[in-house]
């Protein structure tokens, strides 16, 4: 397991990761890490491992995109000295060309969306022990879905930054592909975007087991 004894592990995201967590800080007391897939990383961490101590940092933020998380980068990833940073973003990146079509400026073409991502990474390795890049997702199992198509070319993007950087790369994207095979989207997530408690699931095993987690 590539986490050791005592690291903090700092997770960011939008809604997804932010799901109702704690403020000024997602840690700490019963219920302060939210009520997603942080929680249940948190959670199998500290009874498979509960040796190693880890410590989980939950600074997701829901409505963010790669954009607000370069404003918000200092304080809330490298003033917090993690030794292992998770990044998920790209939802909203993807949803508001989407649902907001002629709101422009809210708009992340996917050129900015790999410039400032590649940034922020190799801004931050130098500081960590290690990255876990996960890809943005659409719980849609047709690949020629707009949105869905889209959504694939910044997860594209990801795996591009991940693997040029040396970082642990989780396609989220794909580890949906065999709960959609047997259920409907909304069964999962109502707007096929913000996961129920079954898709949460799925999101902390795809990060586990590319950490090398071990269930015991």
């Amino acid at each position: 397991m590539k986490l050791q004894k005592n690291d903090k592990l700092v997770m960011i995201g939008d809604s997804v990761t932010d799901c109702e967590r704690a403020r000024p800080i997602g840690e700490g007391l019963f219920g302060a890490l939210g009520k997603g897939y942080v929680s249940l990383v948190d959670g199998h961490l500290n009874t498979s491992y509960p040796e190693l101590q880890i410590r989980t940092v939950n600074v997701g933020t829901s409505g963010n995109t790669v954009l607000h998380l370069k404003d918000r980068w200092q304080t809330d990833v490298l003033d917090l000295k993690p030794d292992w940073l998770s990044v998920m973003i790209g939802i909203n990146d993807v949803w508001r060309q989407f649902d907001s079509p002629k709101i422009t400026e809210t708009h992340v073409d996917i050129a900015t969306y790999e410039r400032t991502l590649l940034e922020l990474v190799e801004q931050t390795k130098p500081s960590v022990k290690g990255i876990v890049l996960m890809t943005p997702f659409y719980i849609e199992p047709n690949p020629q879905d707009a949105m869905r198509q889209k959504m694939d070319q910044y997860g594209q993007v990801v795996k591009r930054i991940a693997e040029g950087t040396g970082s642990v790369f989780v396609d989220t994207q794909a580890a949906f592909e065999p709960v959609l095979k047997e259920y409907y989207p909304a069964y999962i997530a109502w707007d096929r975007v913000h996961p129920n408690n079954v898709g949460h699931t799925v999101l902390a095993n795809a990060f586990l087991r590319a950490i090398g987690f071990e269930w015991k």
